[in-house]
């Protein structure tokens, strides 16, 4: 490593102040900062040192989110070579197969994030005359993670642009920004483009095979195909084209809890493995990087808010049977014929009870809802982020918890996108400030009465 420092020390003496090349100091800087701890002192103001310093602590995230990553990839390449190739199950791809497969085809998502975004910071950087800040570390490599697997480089590259420029640089750089960034550049794609973001299908294979996809549990779910029990039938999930829900509603035959929670289903690159997720919620709370408070309200409000759904998915249930024991509908026609829902002309409550029971959603089991989609890591990796999330600890329970609760709610009355994760987190994002101002104001309000109280005793005495 002596060698690599004398050379660096050589490259950046026509960099330094006076020099040609004085106003580029910032990008060597940054590559310098990479490889070796800085070797320069603060000269003005009173400071504490410490061992944990932004570089340490981006690392730190990054560390954690790399079990996610590498099963992300190795389950990209699985989906697509157990399709290609009709076999049983995912776990009969051989390991090395799927992984290199999966690399390749997440890794180009990766470079483009870091390429086009440390650019950016890089110009900023030059044009503010400050240092490039270690933020983007993680940004760069969230970003791709939340994204599908199949998205246009350009569109990832557009995104990733929108994101730094006006999700971060707007509002000041590193620290400043109000929303989070990776979520910036997946609701950027997401209203930009949305065929390629929403809808019951992921893309799950490449250029080999025409159009071949697999329909995720909550697009399942959303389309009304789900039957109440996902487990326990024979698989028939081989390569399709380009179907539906409707037209192919076995395809999560034989999928259980243990697929969901390991993993083992089509989905963006890193939000399927709930295992790996949690391993990388354990590095965060033990580093004390992630709050575990945001993580721990996070889930109460997506269990809360799941255990409101499943009851009220029951009534509805009990009500759509009572209509079709009474002959008054098949469950035939409940599913498929709006025609003839239509025909009942139920209005009020009951015309509620029959959403109710009819929307797969409602009766999904409230802890398999933490386990698909997106929700255990927006909860771990995105609603901890320290500079848009709540700052007081009151405010990360308040924080987490309706992040949970919104993130379910969207999931369930969306029917155009079954996810809300990203919205209510966006959401909290901007009422974080105002969350903290409200738990803070209260605090003073306390003291305030407790000095009021202790006057009046003092006086009485």
């Amino acid at each position: 490593m002596k060698w690599v420092r004398n050379k660096l020390d050589q490259v950046r003496k026509p960099f330094e102040p006076g020099e040609k090349y004085e106003k580029f100091a910032p990008a060597i800087n940054a590559f310098d900062t990479f490889l070796f701890t800085p070797n320069h002192t603060t000269k003005k103001g009173a400071h504490i040192r410490d061992v944990v310093d932004l570089k340490r602590t981006m690392i730190t995230v990054v560390l954690a989110l790399v079990p996610a990553l590498l099963f992300g990839m190795w389950n990209t390449g699985a989906q697509y070579l157990y399709q290609e190739r009709g076999l049983a199950s995912v776990l009969d791809v051989p390991f090395w197969d799927a992984f290199i497969e999966g690399a390749i085809l997440v890794l180009p998502l990766i470079i483009v994030s870091y390429v086009v975004g440390l650019t950016i910071e890089f110009i900023f950087a030059i044009y503010r005359g400050h240092e490039v800040n270690e933020g983007y570390l993680v940004t760069g490599l969230l970003i791709p993670m939340i994204f599908p697997v199949d998205i246009p480089l350009w569109m990832l590259a557009l995104s990733v642009a929108f994101a730094v420029l006006i999700g971060k640089e707007a509002f000041g750089g590193t620290g400043m920004n109000i929303l989070n960034p990776a979520l910036t550049a997946r609701a950027f794609a997401f209203f930009a483009y949305p065929l390629y973001m929403s809808g019951n299908e992921v893309w799950v294979a490449n250029g080999n095979t025409d159009a071949v996809s697999g329909e995720t549990i909550l697009g399942t779910l959303a389309s009304g195909s789900y039957d109440g029990e996902i487990s326990g039938a024979a698989s028939n999930a081989v390569a399709f084209s380009n179907t539906s829900a409707a037209s192919e509603p076995t395809v999560l035959a034989g999928v259980d809890f243990y697929d969901m929670f390991m993993g083992f289903i089509p989905g963006s690159v890193a939000e399927t493995s709930a295992l790996m997720i949690i391993i990388g919620a354990i590095i965060l709370i033990a580093t004390k990087v992630g709050s575990w408070r945001i993580i721990l309200g996070g889930l109460i409000g997506g269990v809360a808010m799941g255990l409101i759904f499943n009851f009220f998915g029951g009534l509805g249930e009990d009500f759509v049977n009572q209509l079709v024991a009474g002959g008054q509908i098949t469950m035939d026609e409940v599913l498929n014929d709006a025609g003839a829902v239509a025909a009942l002309d139920l209005g009020g409550w009951d015309a509620t009870l029959l959403e109710m029971g009819t929307n797969q959603l409602f009766n999904f089991p409230f802890y398999q809802h933490l386990v698909v989609g997106s929700i255990l890591f927006g909860i771990v990796f995105m609603a901890t982020d320290p500079v848009s999330a709540a700052q007081t600890l009151k405010g990360k329970w308040i924080y987490g918890i309706l992040i949970g609760f919104f993130g379910l709610l969207i999931r369930i009355f969306n029917p155009a996108y079954p996810e809300g994760i990203m919205l209510a987190i966006l959401l909290l994002n901007v009422f974080a400030p105002t969350i903290d101002h409200y738990v803070i104001q209260g605090n003073i309000n306390k003291r305030k009465k407790r000095l009021k109280k202790a006057k009046v005793q003092l006086q009485a005495a």
